[in-house]
């Protein structure tokens, strides 16, 4: 039986498992992969993280995770299928079938990129079609790249990519984008890159390869030759383990205040997987820090009462 198990080792898991280790509570997180280091990990560059340089998501995850291991964390490879509620305890399902006991989950699973659903995704993913520009960026130098989207992620890809690819076009359904006005204006200076407003992608064409996109605009349809497509628009959290609590839920992520307390006591939400107005790695450790906090918290009442 652990005091604490968190589920997931991004930014907020091992945050809060920097707080647990600190206070000497058993604990222990899962991650799927067994690694960790989250979904910074793919950010080609990160210059808004307090007390730190300009640096990139990979480092900045890998510097996390082995600060977390330095101080005694142990990040075990594992999928969770369920959490039940018992009250006093709560019991972890994988998909393996293992079992684990623990007073406290701290659920901090974060977020997976949203698709379109448009003709093509699916079927060219990974030949052409990606949702990770620093992943799969370097297979398409000097060729020509789309980016779906408008927000921070989006941008950031189109910067990044423009270094690689002959060029890139942005394509954005609305006028205006959500993105970080400093990094827009930076987009907007390279010459290699084009930015396509009010235009939707309609699908991505090819048959073992892309090799064009089909954009819609004002009813009327345009193919342009395209070899890759990068899809940048928004995120979905995993909560899905989750579904056997009575937790309440905003369009899928997790309603929890500062304290990360769910409706369920025992049960926290932790970074992306939490509904709150920005997400970004920050406030991920912010939430990590909360979490790990209350849950302390909730194990003194506890043995106190």
């Amino acid at each position: 039986m652990y005091d604490v198990v968190i589920i997931g080792a991004g930014m907020s898991g091992l945050t809060a498992a920097i707080y647990c280790a600190r206070a000497g509570v058993s604990f222990i997180v899962l991650e799927q992969d067994g690694w960790g280091g989250g979904q910074i990990t793919s950010a080609h560059h990160v210059e808004n993280y307090p007390a730190v340089s300009a640096v990139t998501g990979a480092y900045l995850g890998e510097a996390l995770r082995h600060q977390a291991l330095d101080l005694g964390c142990k990040i075990e490879q594992g999928i969770v299928s369920r959490v039940v509620d018992f009250g006093e305890y709560k019991k972890i399902i994988l998909h393996s079938g293992m079992e684990i006991k623990t007073h406290v989950v701290i659920a901090a699973t974060g977020a997976q990129p949203k698709k379109l659903g448009v003709p093509g995704e699916e079927r060219l993913l990974g030949r052409g079609v990606s949702y990770c520009a620093v992943c799969d960026g370097a297979f398409f130098a000097k060729k020509g790249a789309f980016v779906i989207g408008g927000g921070d992620t989006a941008v950031e890809d189109a910067i990044y990519l423009a270094d690689i690819c002959q060029n890139v076009t942005v394509v954005h359904r609305r006028q205006g984008f959500r993105a970080a006005k400093s990094r827009v204006a930076h987009l907007k200076t390279l010459k290699n890159v084009n930015i396509r407003t009010g235009e939707t992608l309609s699908s991505i064409t090819g048959e073992d390869m892309v090799d064009g996109v089909e954009l819609s605009c004002g009813g009327k349809m345009r193919h342009f030759d395209a070899q890759c497509v990068f899809i940048a628009v928004g995120s979905e959290p995993q909560t899905g383990y989750l579904a056997d609590l009575p937790l309440e839920l905003d369009a899928g992520y997790i309603v929890a205040g500062e304290s990360c307390k769910t409706a369920v006591p025992g049960i926290y939400a932790a970074g992306d997987i939490r509904k709150k107005e920005l997400r970004q790695a920050v406030t991920a450790a912010a939430d990590g820090a909360n979490a790990a906090f209350s849950a302390l918290q909730f194990l003194q009442e506890q043995r106190n009462a």
